[in-house]
């Protein structure tokens, strides 16, 4: 009989992207760069999702964005800046 660790090692969400990792994409329409914060899964019904810190704000209706939450569609690995 395994532990918790044996189950979650098997059954587990893997991430694409890492902390750390430099992407861009559209946010809306709204292009932007940043960095990946977190890549996880909080529930099976919204699937996965990725915590960008941007590089530039984004304001909207006079409130400033500067952590935003998107899919793994909405966004690339960046390789050349």
């Amino acid at each position: 009989m395994g532990n918790q660790t044996d189950y979650f090692e098997k059954n587990g969400y893997r991430p694409k992207f890492f902390l750390g990792d430099r992407v861009f994409g559209h946010w809306g329409k709204i292009p932007f760069i940043g960095t990946v914060g977190n890549d996880t899964i909080v529930n099976l019904v919204d699937g996965p999702r990725i915590t960008i810190q941007l590089d530039l704000p984004i304001r909207i209706n006079d409130f400033v964005h500067r952590i935003i939450v998107v899919k793994h569609r909405d966004i690339k690995k960046l390789t050349v800046f």
